[in-house]
């Protein structure tokens, strides 16, 4: 069952924050139910994915972008992901999770997310690749950018991120039924 409650508490609790520019950390504390359990006791991957909603929902309406997408009737689609888990997240256990954009090129914004533990450690990262969209498909970032007054420079893409992009262009779509 998707979050909902949590995710309201997060909107309600970020939500007269501190505006945050693009590339700014959006911090947020969440605690590992229960529910978030797999059968080994930890918390379980597609849940992980699930929490991230937490972090990135709030970072949106902090960079102001969640104004420009009501006004312009945009959405937002993740369109891949690539995760790293490294240490596991067990019951009870609390987890300090970062958000915050990353970059963006032609079509994506990159939105770089981890959870860490009480220790220091890095339990897992991700990065998605984020698209807005319109009825007509693809809203540049670019154009993203320009609606919200973004007058910088693009940042810099990291050479990891053009590596991931790159080889998802290689990657069969749809993919191979043997």
């Amino acid at each position: 069952m998707y979050p909902i409650l949590r995710l309201i508490k997060e909107v309600a609790k970020f939500g007269r924050s501190e505006p945050l520019a693009f590339g700014e950390r959006h911090i947020s504390h969440h605690l590992c139910w229960p529910w978030d359990l797999d059968p080994w006791m930890e918390l379980n991957n597609g849940r992980t994915l699930t929490l991230y909603d937490l972090g990135r929902i709030p970072l949106i309406g902090r960079s102001g972008l969640d104004k420009i997408m009501r006004e312009k009737k945009w959405g937002m689609t993740m369109a891949g992901a690539c995760v790293r888990y490294r240490r596991r997240i067990r019951m009870f256990e609390r987890i300090e999770m970062h958000s915050r954009a990353l970059c963006w090129d032609d079509r994506f914004i990159y939105v770089e997310q981890s959870m860490w533990k009480k220790n220091g450690e890095c339990a897992n990262h991700i990065v998605y690749r984020a698209a807005l969209v319109d009825q007509n498909g693809i809203v540049t970032p670019k154009h993203a950018a320009d609606a919200m007054g973004f007058t910088d420079q693009a940042p810099e893409i990291p050479e990891w991120i053009r590596s991931w992009s790159l080889a998802e262009t290689q990657r069969p779509w749809p993919p191979m039924q043997d």
